[in-house]
């Protein structure tokens, strides 16, 4: 405890810590950015060494010269290469929602309000060895760039700590800084493959709604689902192929039809509890498909019967959640 605890007292006071989430804009400062020699600049500076002790044993006035610009070249450098990284502002961008299996955009801004512009700037995650994603951000300009993350499980993905990096402009140093992003994607449950059909009033039907009581009121394009005793033969034949003809249903409203309740509970109690929202996410998304308005029951949530995309939102969102929010 003693060296390391003095050191750790020493630098909390000015470097962030670890696990820091870091809220809004944040504006990359002289403590955040660290800078240290490449291999390269290792390399050069053991080459200045040699090139010292040979002037020093020869008595090489011009050895010296060479040897005193090539270092003031290197220190010129170092602080070219901290300007290229000091002072740009970090900011959170836009994170949509994705299924489990899909890729997580997440995306970043970074901006230069100063009057230097920026080369080979590198974003990517720091436990990266290799960063994959450059930028150049011109004088008063902005960049953004866009990192993926591959998600494999349903609820909030919190992105990881981000390292941006430059070697620019002779890379005999680094400059680096760290960057925890508060920002997180939303990942809903994977729709199930071959689910059942859609559950009306409790038993599976095929198009959702009992149309023999309902008043004609027009025909539409063919979804999929679509009962064939609905099929509008008589306009589908007036309609030429060739011309762009497709299948159409004849529309009914009014009258009384089979109300569509995706409930949670009714699922079989045996089947596990990630193919039990799976299946209900694909039902919200079939009933979206065919525009089939839907209520939705999941634990103590209840949305009344719709459609629309605050409405899929809303329920995709509850399934995402369920169980996560609770325990938290």
């Amino acid at each position: 405890m003693g060296f390391r605890g003095w050191v750790r007292r020493t630098t909390g006071n000015w470097l962030p810590r670890r696990g820091t989430l870091d809220a809004g804009e944040v504006v990359l400062s002289q403590r955040r950015v660290f800078i240290l020699p490449t291999r390269a600049g290792i390399g050069f500076a053991l080459l200045l060494l040699v090139l010292l002790i040979g002037s020093i044993n020869y008595s090489l006035g011009l050895g010296f010269a060479l040897t005193f610009l090539a270092l003031s070249c290197a220190l010129v450098d170092m602080v070219f290469t901290y300007r290229n990284l000091a002072h740009l502002a970090l900011q959170q961008g836009r994170v949509p929602t994705v299924f489990a299996g899909q890729e997580a955009q997440f995306e970043l801004h970074v901006a230069n309000r100063s009057a230097l512009a920026r080369y080979g700037v590198w974003i990517d995650f720091a436990d990266i060895k290799e960063p994959r994603h450059a930028t150049d951000i011109a004088a008063h300009g902005s960049a953004s760039v866009l990192l993926g993350v591959a998600t494999t499980a349903r609820g909030w993905l919190q992105l990881e700590r981000v390292v941006l990096s430059t070697r620019f402009p002779l890379g005999l140093f680094r400059a680096w800084s760290y960057w925890r992003p508060a920002t997180r994607a939303l990942v809903y449950p994977r729709p199930e493959e071959g689910a059942p059909p859609l559950p009306v009033s409790g038993n599976a039907v095929g198009s959702g709604r009992a149309a023999g009581n309902d008043d004609f009121a027009g025909v539409r394009s063919y979804q999929a689902g679509d009962s064939p005793r609905q099929l509008a033969w008589r306009q589908i034949a007036r309609l030429d192929p060739a011309l762009g003809g497709q299948l159409v249903t004849k529309h009914f409203e009014g009258g009384v039809g089979d109300e569509l309740v995706l409930d949670f509970a009714q699922l079989p109690a045996h089947l596990d509890l990630e193919l039990r929202l799976s299946r209900m996410t694909r039902w919200v998304l079939d009933a979206e498909q065919r525009a089939l308005p839907y209520a939705f029951r999941l634990g103590g949530i209840r949305h009344d019967a719709g459609n629309g995309a605050a409405h899929q939102a809303a329920c995709l969102r509850a399934l995402a959640l369920y169980g996560i929010e609770e325990a938290a």
